[in-house]
């Protein structure tokens, strides 16, 4: 049972709102940044910034892997939406250690305190972000996408470091002559925590890039839906690497020996659609049948 077209398709069009949204917020926290000097709600405004080519490649991940497989990538394209998931932890990473720059590039200048309204474009970032980021990890859950997931961690940061911008703004505006430089040290703790969250989605793209094996809890739902076919008496083996939204699956399943081929074929193929039909987050599954060591071979066999 594969996922849903109409998934997909709601996967794709947060997506691509969070570009539009990313877009909105970069353009009025840049300029406000800009026009009431601040240095915060400028290092929010580049962090949204990025955020737009980061949805923008989180979207043309999710448009490649919705592909359905051909003769050329028999296992689909969903590799293509981990690597947007990687090439979104790259953009974090890097974008976090230019903010940290920029912000403190003045922290010893002397000028005046930013205006007020500046707290404005962070109170509808937090506003804006939080909703954004509730939709993408519902969505991004339901199918299984790790680069909508990541686009949702890096919505959820967006709402830290605003709120780490506003306090800090908050401040300088409370005492200038005091919190003069909290406003940069506020932009500098934001590109912190933008370099933190991009590398933890990068180290969790490269999990599933190296076919790590999914967590034993779903290890567990294949071999008891396995088990669940008649004809099944154990499991010798069972592997999974995430191919994109989906997992393929290699399964050993033990028959009894004294069957024929045409009949453990049958098993094999009951066991597939099983899998299949009990676990949407399960592509395919490749089944190998082997001799169960529960029952006596027949007389003259030896060992494969």
């Amino acid at each position: 049972m594969a996922i849903e077209p109409a998934d997909y398709r709601s996967g794709r069009l947060v997506a691509a709102a969070g570009v539009g949204v990313s877009a909105l917020l970069a353009a009025v926290n840049l300029g406000v940044g800009l026009a009431a000097g601040s240095s915060s709600v400028f290092a929010v405004g580049a962090e949204f910034l990025g955020d737009v080519l980061a949805s923008a490649v989180v979207l043309a991940g999710m448009l490649v892997a919705s592909k359905p497989p051909d003769v050329n990538h028999p296992y689909g394209h969903g590799r293509f939406e981990l690597l947007a998931g990687l090439a979104v932890g790259v953009l974090l990473a890097v974008g976090g250690a230019g903010i940290c720059y920029r912000s403190l590039q003045r922290l010893d200048a002397v000028h005046p305190p930013p205006e007020a309204y500046a707290v404005w474009p962070l109170v509808a970032a937090i506003f804006l972000r939080s909703i954004m980021s509730t939709l993408k990890f519902r969505i991004g859950k339901r199918i299984g996408s790790e680069s909508l997931m990541a686009d949702a961690w890096n919505d959820a940061v967006d709402i830290l470091s605003a709120m780490a911008a506003l306090v800090a703004l908050g401040l300088t505006l409370y005492d200038p002559v005091r919190f003069l430089t909290a406003d940069h040290f506020g932009g500098f703790a934001v590109g912190l925590v933008v370099i933190f969250i991009g590398l933890r989605v990068m180290r969790d793209s490269s999990l599933h890039l190296m076919d790590t094996m999914p967590p034993p809890t779903l290890v567990a739902e294949i071999r008891r839906a396995a088990l669940s076919v008649a004809g099944v008496h154990g499991i010798e083996k069972c592997f999974a690497r995430r191919t994109g939204l989906q997992y393929h699956v290699d399964l050993h399943v033990e028959v009894d020996p004294r069957i024929t081929v045409w009949e453990s074929h049958e098993i094999a193929t009951e066991v597939r659609f099983r899998i299949r039909e009990v676990l949407p987050w399960v592509a395919d599954v490749l089944v190998h049948i082997e001799p169960s060591p529960l029952v006596k071979p027949p007389a003259g066999a030896t060992d494969g």
